[in-house]
This record gives C-alpha cells, structure tokens and sequence, in this order.
C-alpha cells in the first residue's frame, strides 16, 4: 500500500532524509520511532504530497505520489501534529465544511459525519462550538477530520501529543479499530509504550536514516537476545524468625541463592528483582545469545531448586531504540517525560 524508494530530502544543506527504503501492506499499523528532526515528519509530508521529495520515489496505492497528487490526497487522510480548528463552528458544521472540499456528495455528508461523530465517541458534542472542547476532543475531531473522504491511507502525527493517559487510551482503540477495517495506518510518536501496545510493525529512524523496521519482536531480535525471567519456588523462613526481621530478604533466601548458583554455572549476567519484582531471576544472555531459557532451566533444576516460572522477555521498545542509536550521539530517548 505504501512504499518508498531511496526517498532523499534536502533543505538546503541540510539532508533530512537520506535514501529511506520502506514498504508497508494494507491494513499494517506501523509506528514511526525517532527523536524531533530524524525525518519523520518529512517522509510523513511527502506521502501527503505536501512536500515534493528532492530524490527516489514515493507510492501510496501503486500511484507516483509526485507524479499524481491529486489521485494521492483522494487515498490519504492526513493529521498534522498542530492543526488549525475554527473554533466557533459547531462540531458537525466542522466535520460538514471539510466533507464539503473533499468533495462528498450533499446527500452524503450528514451520514458521514454521523458515522465520525459516533466512532470518535464525539455524538454528544455535535452541537457544541469546536472551541469548547477538551484538548483530547479536538485531537479526536481531528482524526475525524482526516477521515470523511474515508481514506485507505492514515498519516498521523503525534496523534496523542499532549494527552492526558484516558484520551490516550481512547485515541489508541479508535486507531485499532480502523485497522481493523483494513485501513493503513502511519503513526509517530514520543510516546514508546504507546506504540508497543497498538502497532503491528515499527520503523525507527535516525538522523534520516531507517536503522530498523519490521515487527516489535523482529527488530527487538536485532538488537539482542530475549533475556530470560524465572522464579523459583521458596523455602519457608526459619521457625525461629522473628517478625520483627526483614520479611523482604526471608522471602528471597532460595532465590538468592538461585542467582549465585546461576552466576557461577551459566557465566553471564545475573541479577534479581527490586521491590516491584520481588523474586525475579532476570538472565541476560549476552550478545550473541549462547545461553538460552533451556539452559537456565536446567543449570537450576541442576542446582536442586524447583522451577516456578521462566520465560523468554524481549527488550522494550525504548532499549531497542537507545542501542539502535547510541552511536549517533543522540543522549537520550525520545520518550515523552512525565
């Protein structure tokens, strides 16, 4: 549905875009990964045929975006980070105005805008002036916006950037349902758990490079081994223990034991859980992967303790961004801070 071929931008001297290569399916949900300035933007731009790109090829259906812009913006629903609203129409006359340039049909519109209000939840809303909605509700008009040519193409910008956790979350379901129907869907964000949680395949960027793409298993794969989580089973504190004595430490007595036991048998990196994984054996295998979940089960049934719990735990998404880019001098992530 969307590809790019050596998509290359320069602003004067500036390269802010350096021969991106990407191909995205119908229906994909993929979440655009990169710190402000890495090229985002631009290739977002270019697929909405606002920006013409300075090299390569960029096609949304099949169709040249530079070649056939019109063709283009009939496929692509675009919202920008900060879009304009006219703050004293209705909600609906909104959503009406902007069917009304898309060229939808008068005896259409009503129905369409209709269908928006009730999928961004924004039915209740429909009489009130766009200036009097929440910052939550302006976003979610937003999308609505972007959708009354009904689009298989999304580009979205920063969708959730100043959201509170609730209107994150309702942004996020809409997202998944519109996949769902088998639209396309490019999102970026600052906002990594974000994208984990609703995105099919990722794409992170950097200085105008794309340093990986693919699944979040896939590209975390690239980066390193599954560490390996395990839980043993504990023995029971000492009759003669007072409960005066740190409850904490009795009930990591075997598990303590179990790291040492695996520090000297498996020879890699050990550690047990703090306070909020309390008994928690995390295994890093190294860097390329020589001890795997099979071998830590064993070196612990080996060293006479019982197996409760073990599995394989990919990095997350922002350590996988941090060592894709920790060359790059970056110095830090591109979550959002709290």
């Amino acid at each position: 549905m969307i590809e790019t071929r050596g998509l290359t931008k320069w602003y004067g001297e500036f390269l802010a875009l350096n021969h991106l290569d990407l191909k995205l399916e119908e229906g994909d949900l993929f979440g655009f990964i990169g710190p402000n300035g890495a090229g985002k933007t631009t290739t977002m731009k270019i697929l909405a045929t606002l920006l013409t790109p300075s090299e390569g090829q960029a096609f949304v259906g099949g169709v040249n975006v530079v070649d056939h812009p019109e063709e283009i913006r009939t496929m692509v629903g675009y919202m920008p980070d900060f879009f304009g609203v006219y703050r004293e129409m209705r909600v609906s006359e909104y959503l009406a105005f902007f069917a009304a340039a898309y060229r939808v049909p008068g005896k259409e519109r009503q129905r369409v805008v209709g269908d928006l209000l009730a999928l961004v939840d924004l039915e209740s809303k429909a009489d009130e002036t766009v200036g009097a909605l929440s910052r939550g509700m302006q976003q979610r008009l937003g999308l609505a916006r972007a959708l009354v040519h009904d689009p298989k193409v999304l580009i979205l910008d920063e969708p959730a950037s100043g959201l509170d956790p609730r209107a994150r979350v309702e942004v996020r379901e809409i997202l998944k349902e519109l996949s769902a129907m088998g639209k396309t869907i490019i999102l970026s964000s600052h906002i990594l758990p974000e994208l984990a949680n609703v995105c099919n395949r990722v794409g992170i960027i950097a200085q105008g490079q794309l340093r990986a793409c693919g699944s979040i298993d896939y590209v975390a794969a690239q980066v390193a081994p599954p560490r390996i989580h395990a839980r043993v089973r504990e023995t029971e504190p000492p009759a003669e223990s007072g409960p005066e004595e740190d409850g904490l430490a009795q009930h990591f007595v075997t598990a303590s034991a179990a790291v040492e036991s695996l520090r000297q048998n498996l020879g890699c990196e050990v550690a047990l859980g703090d306070e909020d994984h309390p008994g928690m054996i995390m295994v890093t295998p190294g860097g390329h992967g020589e001890v795997g979940p099979g071998q830590v089960a064993q070196a612990l049934l080996q060293g006479g303790f019982e197996l409760a719990y073990l599995e394989p735990v990919n990095p997350s998404l922002e350590e996988v961004f941090l060592h894709l880019t920790q060359d790059l001098g970056l110095g830090q992530s591109p979550v959002e801070e709290s």
